[in-house]
């Protein structure tokens, strides 16, 4: 589909009614016992609904199925700080700025610069906030200065640049949050995040600090399911994105031209990328952000076949790329393994373990999808970016799905339900 058409879709067409009761507060006490709507069937020649619950999932996988799963780990991303005057400020870590990669970040041991919502802004003037933490023993002083103008006006939360300090060597930046902050929680749960939370909000393979929010299609698995996917000869493969706060950003504008998507750290492993290119049966995505970060691949390989001396900075993925005239009428050299073999090269060449790059890229109905064969998913807030990516992966029986799963008692967004969609291809 050309960009002008993509442009012109209106999100009003994406809406529904979603009681407040159909919203899932908190977990149920067994993460697999979630129900489990099912979508067509794995050869892609049904448009038949069913019901199940999520400890099922293995018997509805092929034993030729790859599954690619978002390990990221939610971090504390939180931060109160008080005042003198006993105002409280908080700040929400959205991203490192300075050093700008992850990883580094979090080994730095002395200062950091991150990009943060703050939170009753208007009260923080000028000067530093100081916050004291408890640590292993240690009393550590955590700084807050912020070094830039705030966004947004007089907004009560607006966007700022937030340069960290500390004065002790011994401990990094997410060992501080991880005693001070607290956990982010969806703010459509209306509540504060609680002690089991902690567990909860976070998938059984998530091990890579850097989310601000869950890839909560993920938070059904427990190591029972995955050792029952693995006996029948299941794979996983694993990638990295840092789900942003963004995600729940809604689209305010009457046409999807007018939304900016947010920005994505992601990384894949070289022996995650050998696993999509020799994979001969389906190939499963765990939740949307699994599912952007997978086709992100598709459109950076396209750079470096087309540019082989790109730099690394220009490998991001733009919002509107898979809907330029380049993307739509590729060369036959431009195939989806090719992609994949480009990337691979491209480390090999450089001696690189991972492909390290973002994405902004937004998933919109007449998207063409280059890699999944079906989409495991919770069930998402109308008028949403996430709901634009299962329309365009589910087509028009969006809607029946979501119809299907308010009329039968699913519980929806982040500590619902979940379904696996499976990809018509007739």
């Amino acid at each position: 589909m050309k960009k002008d058409t993509v442009h012109k879709i209106r999100i009003t067409d994406f809406n529904y009614q979603l009681p407040d009761d159909k919203i899932a507060k908190y977990p149920l006490s067994e993460r697999d016992h979630s129900k489990l709507l099912i979508y067509g069937d794995a050869e892609g020649g049904s448009t038949s609904i069913q019901s199940q619950t999520f400890n099922n999932l293995p018997d509805y996988l092929p034993s030729d199925t790859l599954l690619v799963v978002n390990n990221t780990k939610v971090i504390h991303a939180r931060l109160i700080f008080k005042k003198k005057s006993g105002a409280s400020i908080e700040i929400f870590c959205l991203s490192p700025f300075n050093p700008s990669d992850y990883t580094e970040s979090f080994t730095q041991t002395h200062n950091c610069s991150w990009v943060c919502m703050v939170g009753n802004s208007r009260r923080w003037k000028t000067g530093p906030l100081d916050m004291i933490i408890q640590i292993d023993g240690d009393s550590v002083t955590l700084s807050a200065e912020r070094i830039s103008a705030p966004l947004g006006g007089q907004s009560p939360i607006t966007d700022s640049l937030i340069k960290f300090t500390w004065d002790n060597s011994a401990y990094t930046f997410p060992e501080l949050i991880e005693v001070a902050g607290k956990l982010p929680i969806p703010p459509y749960l209306n509540r504060e995040a609680e002690d089991a939370d902690d567990e909860t909000y976070q998938t059984v393979y998530s091990h890579v600090e850097g989310s601000v929010a869950a890839p909560t299609a993920g938070l059904h698995f427990t190591p029972q399911i995955l050792k029952a996917l693995e006996d029948k000869g299941i794979k996983t493969a694993h990638v990295t994105l840092h789900v942003g706060a963004g995600t729940f950003k809604p689209v305010k504008s009457e046409h999807i031209a007018d939304h900016e998507m947010h920005n994505e750290f992601f990384s894949v492993s070289k022996e995650t990328l050998k696993m999509l290119l020799n994979h001969k049966g389906k190939i499963v995505v765990v939740g949307t952000t699994s599912m952007r970060t997978l086709e992100s691949l598709y459109y950076i390989g396209q750079k470096l076949i087309l540019n082989p001396t790109i730099s690394a900075i220009d490998l991001l993925v733009n919002q509107w790329e898979p809907y330029e005239e380049h993307s739509l009428n590729p060369s036959s050299s431009l195939t989806s393994s090719a992609s994949l073999q480009a990337i691979i090269d491209y480390l090999e060449d450089s001696r690189q373990d991972s492909l390290i790059s973002s994405t902004r890229l937004m998933i919109a109905p007449g998207y063409t999808f280059h890699y999944p064969d079906g989409l495991i998913t919770n069930f998402h807030q109308p008028q949403s970016t996430l709901l634009l990516l299962v329309s365009a992966f589910a087509g028009k029986n969006w809607k029946s799905i979501y119809d299907y799963a308010l009329n039968n008692n699913y519980r929806f967004l982040s500590y619902g339900d979940s379904s696996i969609i499976w990809k018509n291809t007739k």
